[in-house]
């Protein structure tokens, strides 16, 4: 009978209002949750077989959630350096354990990553947060043994991932390999006159050296200049920093510089400042200096003029033992750790797992999802590649819920469930009126 199929068609309408309201209730919940996505309701008619041409059997309705993952918020600006957030298509990728190996892979848009105690990027819900590790240069560790074999990750594979750890990584040290001169000298010097300077360099230990080096004019015409190493001492305590065979061995030449009749360069022939491990009075290692005193016949170097002698600009690579400070993370996914000496030093590379059909993703506790077969294959990209977005540091990406929309679909829903009741009701008072009838 119609009438009961009527009660039935009432009753399903107050079960799909019933789960659309309660999807609009996490929606309005969630409005401050970092990367959470809009759910929606969304409504399918039920029809019974019995339907015909000439006669109607009411079916009902029900509600299917909707989930918009791949709708993005809006980029929120952080003050803290670990906030990330996805700009464009895909997920973080993290897991629910250290060891990624024995947890469960998730994927997430909410970046509020934070250092736990034991030096691990987690969110506000402690899963971890993986990467691909990498070697000092920026290259794919990709056999994870600190070799670089210049294959790149699968990007279907997930083995390769790691959880970012960040507070175990030791202090550093960076020998000075090379040192570029900005200067004049005068071209009124008659031969053998000299100018001298100063240049601070490193050892693979840290320990700071200053080089005394010497320009000395050799010829007349063409000008012709010489610079020689005359000594190195300890910058902390001015003692010696060479053995003493290769300590008598000073003045050490390292550069002949030949001038053109405009000031500048013509030619100049190089010899590195070599010190072997065993010269050095600290056991550093062996290094490699060498002086670039700027490109033959242009003035971006060293010079002849008609002026003082002037020091422009003396730069050098290289520094000091530092600790680790902080770490960074900029547009492409690159993880650095910073060292209290001005260092940086390349530790992860962030992947943006993007996949076919992300709305099919299924929704997991803290504001993550994981993957099912309708999502399509998982593909991992570096950030900014593919169809992977850019990493935004210092950013978060807001909920997409609209307030608004929120309480008008509220009411909405209301007015249906109030209406599906009273479907029940006038079904029911249609079937008092039935059996009064037929007393």
């Amino acid at each position: 009978m119609s009438i009961y199929g009527a009660m039935f068609s009432g009753v399903s309408g107050l079960n799909a209002n019933s789960q659309a309201m309660g999807m609009i209730s996490d929606n309005i919940s969630n409005l401050n949750t970092i990367g959470y996505k809009h759910t929606q309701a969304r409504f399918s008619t039920l029809v019974t077989n019995a339907s015909s041409l000439n006669r109607y059997a009411p079916g009902g309705v029900q509600s299917n959630p909707f989930q918009m993952v791949d709708r993005q918020g809006l980029l929120q600006a952080s003050q803290n350096p670990t906030d990330l957030a996805v700009s464009g298509k895909g997920f973080f990728v993290v897991n629910s354990d250290s060891a990624p190996s024995t947890g469960t892979y998730l994927y997430s848009r909410a970046g509020q990553f934070s250092v736990d105690a034991n030096g691990y990027l987690v969110n506000n819900t402690g899963q971890y947060l993986l990467g691909w590790p990498t070697l000092p240069d920026g290259s794919y560790d990709v056999d994870q043994n600190g070799v670089d074999d210049g294959s790149v990750p699968d990007p279907t594979s997930l083995t390769n991932l790691q959880s970012i750890q960040v507070t175990s990584l030791s202090g550093t040290a960076t020998p000075t390999s090379n040192v570029t001169l900005a200067l004049n000298l005068p071209a009124t010097a008659a031969v053998s006159d000299t100018q001298n300077l100063t240049v601070l360099v490193y050892d693979s230990l840290g320990v700071g050296h200053n080089v005394a080096l010497e320009w000395t004019k050799t010829v007349a015409a063409p000008p012709t200049w010489q610079l020689d190493a005359t000594g190195i001492t300890r910058a902390d305590n001015g003692t010696a920093s060479l053995q003493g065979a290769t300590l008598a061995s000073m003045p050490l030449t390292l550069d002949t510089v030949v001038f053109n009749g405009d000031g500048t360069p013509a030619s100049y022939t190089p010899t590195a400042l070599a010190v072997p491990t065993a010269d050095w009075t600290t056991a550093a290692a062996t290094s490699g200096i060498t002086f670039n005193l700027g490109t033959a016949n242009q003035a971006d170097g060293v010079t002849q003029f008609a002026s003082n002698y002037s020091i422009t600009s003396i730069n050098q690579n290289g520094v000091t033992f530092g600790r680790f400070q902080s770490i960074e993370v900029d547009e492409a996914g690159g993880v650095n750790a910073l060292f209290d000496n001005g260092g940086t030093r390349s530790i992860y590379k962030l992947p943006v797992a993007t996949f076919a059909n992300p709305n099919a993703l299924q929704a997991q506790s803290g504001n993550a999802w994981s993957h099912t077969v309708n999502a399509g294959n998982v593909f991992l990209n570096p950030a900014g590649t593919a169809s992977a977005g850019k990493i935004s540091p210092a950013s978060l990406e807001a909920s997409t819920v609209d307030l608004g929309e929120e309480f008008t679909n509220m009411i909405i829903t209301q007015r249906a469930y109030s209406a599906s009741s009273r479907i029940i009701t006038t079904a029911d008072q249609m079937l008092e009126e039935l059996v009064r009838i037929k007393r």
